[in-house]
């Protein structure tokens, strides 16, 4: 792997023992970035797939890449390495914008292991010379619920952000740090996601825009629920450039940028990145702004049950998402004034669209909004400031909640079975978009039932997550079951690891989010809304979750990925002396991950929910593959099952 003496420099922190110590790995060692050291330390070192998810030895690993500190620009996600409690395999997570201020500690990345009893919050941080220095204070439990409640007027981890700025303010200035939090959801659910909020010290504020999360799989369950942690705050004055003063070498980077892009650096990203900082064709910008236009009638609404429905129908609650959904924001946001932020380091892609404060973003907006029944943009802007404040995932929110109201919908769940006094207004046909804020108002208290617990079904799916809950259900209301001949799981979609493991799809109609691969709930796939013969599917979605693992490892935004990705084997080769096939590398990687699965107990399923079979027919009805759409017709179930074996078939040849 090349002969240079660089070191991917490692602190352990065991929150048992308030210990730490350093550990460095040569590159020569296979470790290129944070991907690469979790599998290691998972499947080589501490073997967790022996233990329960959120035993000590689920160690949390949260890394940045190589080529952070320097004059490449996007460089500065931090990635989240641990075993999911949904999935029950290894998941990878990534927060944006982080590690520019993570990288100053001396560290490439943070290994958490053992568990404190009582909430930790930890310290990180380094001299000019790199000399590394770990702190651990204690916060009780009932003061820290206390500061969730409400803290300065906040709630969740808006609340402990504020505290921990007025707490440690003098570390934060002097370290220039950012910290890294849970929120109650982390506390009370298997669904907590990592969240971090950039601090304007001067201001004692929270940075507009630089508001980011490690939200899939439940990172923040796991540091909290095996390790005690509830917040890092990470910072220094050391930099990363010292290691190695080819990161600042801007006639290097230029010199490869114009041999794979024909152009400088600077001009390559920005051709690249046009659809997340404003498309001048669409006159809008960002994931939110572009997809509505873009994906059209293909988003997922009322729970995917969008796909049961005509083109027309489909186009009609389209013109209503364009007029009452998008509009308000595009308006704010591109029309009236250009409130572009970033996600906290320097970056001319300005990703970050702010409606009122508030960062918008396509999933966790349509999760929360056309997904479950609302929209009213403003209705949906209320629910997203408290799934974020409570710290959920909101891609898995807006899953559980459509479910919940598509099983009342559907006479499998009375209202009040989860709390709620009235039903939802959930039928596609009859929808109008005044009953937004009915709908918003029923998936409120859905949201903070789920923290409560306050009844038997929502402290099921707190716990348990949807796919080990329905059969649960299936059990308790097998009357219900029986007269209506639908089980809970056929109305949920989601991809199914093992006998317990599952992942709800990012918010496209395509199979590639549900498909049999290793790594899903992130874009390590083909999630193009299309359809093809299962061989060729597999074949598209292993190419790009090979290129999607290089992505995370090295730390990179995706949204660079359109320069990136041609780039990456040169500057690994030029500025860190690596000269490895990166390709050849992320699927021994990957391999890995597979073998990991296998340990778990929790290896891609046949699908056991109608609704996933559903998606693969539709989607082929859809784009017209007539072969497979004669196949879907004559015998649904086994035309699921032989795309399912093809496509896990073609993914087990391409592993050898």
């Amino acid at each position: 792997m090349g002969t240079m003496s660089y070191k991917y420099r490692v602190l352990f922190v065991n929150t048992s023992s308030k210990s730490w110590e350093i550990k460095e790995y040569g590159l020569k060692d296979d470790i290129l970035g944070p991907i690469d050291l979790g599998v290691k330390l998972h499947l080589e070192e501490y073997e967790s797939w022996k233990y329960d998810v959120f035993s000590p030895n689920n160690v949390f690993v949260l890394g940045r890449g190589l080529f952070a500190g320097g004059r490449l620009i996007g460089v500065h996600r931090l990635i989240a390495i641990f075993r999911s409690p949904l999935t029950r395999s290894l998941h990878v997570s990534a927060i944006g914008g982080v590690a520019y201020k993570f990288m100053r500690s001396g560290i490439h990345a943070v290994v958490v292991e053992g568990k404190s009893s009582i909430p930790l919050i930890i310290l990180i941080s380094s001299n000019e010379k790199g000399d590394i220095d770990v702190k651990f204070n204690e916060i009780t439990l009932n003061r820290l619920e206390e500061v969730y409640r409400n803290y300065d007027g906040k709630e969740g981890v808006y609340a402990l952000t504020k505290y921990l700025m007025d707490e440690y303010e003098e570390f934060i200035k002097e370290n220039n740090a950012r910290p890294i939090v849970v929120g109650p959801s982390a506390i009370k659910t298997i669904h907590g996601a990592l969240f971090s909020l950039d601090i304007d010290i001067k201001r004692k504020s929270i940075a507009l825009g630089a508001e980011d999360s490690a939200a899939r799989g439940g990172p923040g369950s796991v540091l909290f629920q095996a390790h005690g942690v509830v917040a890092l705050i990470v910072g220094g004055r050391y930099k990363p450039s010292d290691d190695n003063p080819k990161l600042l070498d801007m006639n290097l980077i230029d010199s490869i940028s114009r041999k794979v892009h024909g152009k400088d650096y600077i001009p390559a990203l920005s051709d690249a990145t046009t659809k997340y900082r404003y498309n001048p064709k669409l006159g809008t910008g960002g994931t939110f702004g572009v997809n509505y236009p873009h994906y059209r009638d293909l988003i997922p609404t009322f729970a995917y049950n969008m796909m049961y429905l005509s083109k027309a129908l489909r186009l009609k609650h389209y013109e209503m998402i364009m007029k009452y959904f998008w509009k308000p924001f595009n308006v704010e946001v591109f029309e009236k004034a250009k409130s572009w932020y970033n996600c906290g380091e320097p970056c001319p892609v300005v990703c970050k669209k702010v409606w009122r404060g508030k960062k918008v973003d396509y999933e966790p907006f349509n999760a929360m909004g056309p997904l479950i029944g609302v929209f009213l943009f403003e209705k949906t802007v209320e629910l997203v400031d408290v799934v974020d404040a409570l710290g959920f995932d909101a891609i898995e929110m807006g899953h559980i909640i459509s479910w919940i109201f598509d099983a009342i919908h559907r006479g499998l769940l009375q209202p009040e079975e989860v709390g709620l006094d009235s039903k939802t207004f959930f039928d596609p046909i009859s929808y109008d978009v005044r009953y937004s804020e009915h709908n918003a108002k029923l998936a409120l208290k859905i949201v903070r039932g789920l923290i409560e617990k306050d009844n038997e079904v929502l402290k099921l799916i707190a716990e348990k997550g949807i796919r080990e809950a329905a059969r649960i259900l299936d059990i308790k209301f097998k009357d219900r079951v029986s007269m209506i001949g639908l089980r809970f799981e056929d109305i949920a979609i989601y991809g199914s690891f093992g006998n317990r493991g599952y992942m709800t799809p990012n918010l496209y109609w395509t199979p590639g989010m549900i498909a049999p691969l290793f790594i899903l709930g992130r874009y390590w796939t083909n999630y193009s809304p299309t359809f093809m013969s299962p061989e060729e599917y597999a074949k598209s979605s292993f190419e790009r979750a090979l290129k999607e693992y290089l992505i995370d490892n090295a730390g990179l935004c995706r949204f660079h990925r359109g320069w990136a990705e041609k780039m990456l084997q040169d500057l690994y080769r030029e500025i860190w002396g690596v000269n490895v096939n990166l390709i050849v590398h992320a699927k021994k990687m990957y391999k890995k991950i597979a073998e990991y699965s296998k340990k778990a107990g929790a290896i891609p399923m046949f699908w056991d929910t109608k609704k996933a079979k559903d998606l693969i027919a539709s989607i082929a009805t859809e784009i017209g593959i007539e072969e497979w759409v004669k196949k879907f017709s004559a015998n649904p179930e086994e035309a699921a099952k032989e795309w399912w074996d093809r496509f896990n078939k073609t993914i087990e040849i391409l592993l050898k």
